[in-house]
């Protein structure tokens, strides 16, 4: 008995080392990207590599790190519903299934020309070439929020064209398993669709009749660790529960946070799936980078690098051509072509299925999967070159009815909290007239679609030509107290009637700055932004109508479009 529980004892331990083992090289991955200022996305990748590369790959491809990168994947996609309430799912509608539908027929069919060009099989030209115009949702949305981008045109379009990829993906791995089933695709596609609609249905009824109850009820408890085991089981029974139906587990994890999204729990749930989502989806990446096969990378790397850069390349020009056909600026749609450039983790899966993989050569195979990867890994590199190339482009003058004359608020600094200020007046047709001294964030902030000028607001000479005088409110989002404290007492000469909001890096100066006659605001944590906001409406004695996650009409969304 006691040898069997020492054996239990090692199988366990055996278990779970290579997930221990990665959890450590992961941190020292993610320490050593930032101190050389590449996004750890990168260092994952190069991990993996690494790893395959000294001929452990076999040990760290186990069930165990196989699940909680798949966890990583459902913990994303739930996040990411929880920003798509229903409303926003109707506002959204044109971006979901008309661009994402647009994107998904001009990049899939310009590499199923080139493939039928090739001389590929016409089953595996049209699976593949499709699956090459995915583009990776793990990737992409973690970029997008990494730089706060997800109010933005780029992040809007861009998480909105990934809801319908997923749903494609679906579509792509049910006419591969009819493929080698032989059975008829058409009504497979058709039963998943009619599974995809009754958990829709499922899901809005949740959210509408059980959502509310339920975390009342876990509020009466008062339990913490009751919360967070009821965020994790909505997460990952939703994925679940898609996954025995024939569905993708990304698609009922999405499902499941879209059901929470409207819940005044919303926050609270998002805040405890947080750190749990940046562990598991590191597991992701370093997979991603286990899947490159250095052999292959040696033997073939020419052919390898080829097809990495045909790619991208590839996908960056027809994705740009696909967000200009939808009537996109040129600006915006470079920045979007840019962004979507890379390969797929669902276009991994699909070229491993056995009945896609035997239409091929096996060397063809290893050189798209390869390719794929390598192209996750650079995306952080391509979407910062489009980010840079699309402010360039953005040589107009900035849009007149948010930059203009009759606008009542100065919005100073474009920092995450001056862009939460931006979108929610935009979305509530407030003008406004952004100013940034800081050059980076200001181009920046163009390419991202906000009408901002490049003017130093601390420079007593520019008031009269930004018209100060005109103004009802000046919102300071810069972060620079230091200017501001020093010219309170020439605003308060100059301009006695203008409101003065200000956000704060540390919430022990609000006393200090409330005595100066402004209005301070702790700007720290994840709802400092809101705090701003409120305060800023507050001030202009306007109701805000539009919720944070609602699209509207003049948001730099629109502007970019």
């Amino acid at each position: 008995m006691a040898g069997d529980t020492v054996h239990d004892a090692h199988s366990v331990v055996a278990t779970i080392q290579p997930a221990i083992a990665l959890i450590g090289l992961g941190i020292i991955a993610a320490l050593a990207s930032r101190a050389v200022r590449l996004n750890p996305i990168v260092g994952y990748i190069a991990l993996g590599l690494v790893i395959g590369a000294l001929g452990y790959r076999e040990a760290f491809g186990g069930p165990v790190v196989a699940a909680m990168a798949e966890a990583g994947i459902m913990f994303l996609l739930f996040n990411l519903g929880l920003h798509f309430s229903l409303g926003r799912i109707r506002e959204e509608a044109a971006n979901i299934f008309g661009f994402g539908s647009l994107q998904m027929l001009v990049a899939g069919g310009a590499f199923i020309a080139l493939f039928l060009a090739f001389g590929l099989p016409t089953e595996f030209a049209v699976i593949g070439g499709f699956a090459m115009g995915l583009s990776s949702t793990a990737v992409v949305i973690g970029l997008v929020r990494e730089r706060g981008q997800e109010d933005c045109p780029v992040g809007r379009a861009s998480q909105s064209i990934l809801i319908f990829q997923d749903i494609a993906a679906i579509l792509l791995l049910i006419a591969a398993g009819a493929l080698g089933s032989g059975g008829a695709v058409l009504p497979a596609l058709g039963l998943a669709g009619v599974k995809a609609l009754a958990a829709f249905a499922i899901a809005v009824l949740f959210a509408r009749y059980l959502t509310e109850p339920l975390f009342r009820l876990i509020g009466r408890l008062g339990s913490s660790e009751v919360f967070t085991a009821t965020a994790l089981f909505l997460a990952l029974a939703a994925g679940w529960a898609a996954g025995i139906s024939g569905l993708s587990l990304t698609l009922g994890a999405f499902l499941g946070g879209m059901a929470v999204a409207d819940s005044p729990w919303r926050l609270m749930v998002q805040s405890e799936i947080e750190a749990f989502r940046g562990l598991f989806l590191s597991f992701f990446f370093i997979s991603v980078g286990l899947m490159i096969d250095p052999a292959v990378l040696s033997a073939n790397w020419a052919l390898v690098l080829a097809a990495a850069a045909g790619l991208v390349a590839i996908k960056c020009a027809f994705n740009v051509l696909a967000a200009l056909a939808n009537r996109w600026s040129v600006p915006g749609s470079v920045q979007l072509g840019f962004l979507l450039g890379q390969g797929s983790e669902f276009a991994l899966v699909l070229f491993a299925v056995p009945t896609v993989a035997g239409l091929v050569e096996e060397r063809l195979i290893a050189i798209l999967i390869t390719a794929i990867a390598i192209s996750l890994a650079v995306t952080p590199a391509v979407s910062a070159l489009g980010r840079r190339l699309a402010g360039k482009l953005r040589t107009g003058p900035p849009d007149a009815k948010l930059g203009g004359d009759d606008a009542p608020v100065v919005l100073i600094g474009l920092t995450s909290a001056g862009r939460a200020v931006a979108d929610a007046l935009g979305q509530e047709e407030i003008g406004y007239l952004a100013l940034e001294a800081d050059h980076d964030r200001f181009e920046l902030a163009r390419a991202d679609g906000y009408p901002v000028h490049r003017v130093n607001p601390a420079d007593p000479r520019s008031w009269d030509a930004l018209g100060m005088g005109r103004r009802e409110m000046v919102v300071v989002a810069s972060g620079n107290v230091a200017a501001s404290r020093a010219l309170t007492p020439l605003v308060q000469e100059r301009f006695p009637g203008i409101a003065r909001v200000i956000a704060l890096p540390d919430a022990a100066m609000q006393e200090e700055f409330s005595a100066l006659g402004m209005v301070p605001v702790d700007s720290t944590g994840d709802e400092g932004a809101d705090r701003l906001v409120e305060a800023v409406f507050a001030g202009l004695g306007r109701e805000r109508r539009h919720g944070r996650d609602e699209a509207g009409a003049d948001t730099p969304a629109a502007l970019a479009a």
